[in-house]
């Protein structure tokens, strides 16, 4: 009994000693976003990552968490600057995300995850306007870049705006409830 428990504890220690901690490269770091209407058309653009971390041991992700700059959002595909802004604006506005209460958006990673080709499932907590539901997606990564697409329900973090769920006879003013985040995260 005594050998089994020293075997386990040894075991643990030398898991801990070979974890480590990798750090985002926020400035490489690109997470796009993608918003679509029900009927043809809708918006793309970025925001910046602000910080994050991996905890991983060997080929498994075993911990990390990440925040995400919710004042930095852009849309790339209005011309426009005054157009632009005023979506900006409204994207800033408690119609969405409640950017002046709520400056940024977290990712915890709260499962361990092996990868088998390079490829993972993520699950996770994302929190959202100081809402938090569980997220769950698939990663790849090369070397020490690991992307993904995560979609994410809106609604979920009381994002009802122009919502079919929520308001009738939206025409073609519909936005779907689901949005992706495109990332590619690009660790030190």
């Amino acid at each position: 009994m005594k050998t089994l428990i020293l075997f386990s504890t040894a075991l643990i220690l030398a898991m801990q000693v070979h974890a480590q901690t990798l750090t985002a490269d926020a400035a490489k770091s690109k997470i796009t976003w993608t918003a679509n209407k029900v009927v043809g058309g809708g918006h793309t653009g970025s925001i910046s990552l602000n910080s994050g971390s991996l905890t991983v041991v060997g080929n498994i992700i075993t911990g990390g968490s990440f925040v995400i700059n919710m004042k930095s959002i852009t849309c790339s595909d209005i011309s426009d600057k005054a157009t632009n802004a005023q979506f900006i604006g409204h994207l800033h506005s408690d119609d969405f995300f409640s950017v002046a209460s709520h400056p940024t958006a977290t990712l915890t990673i709260t499962e361990r995850a092996s990868f088998l080709n390079n490829t993972t499932v993520i699950k996770g907590n994302l929190t959202i306007k100081g809402i938090t539901k569980p997220v769950s997606f698939t990663a790849t990564k090369n070397g020490k870049t690991y992307t993904a697409i995560i979609p994410v329900n809106r609604t979920l973090y009381g994002i009802t705006y122009g919502s079919g769920s929520f308001f009738d006879n939206l025409g073609d003013n519909a936005i779907n409830d689901e949005f992706t985040l495109d990332v590619n995260l690009v660790m030190k």
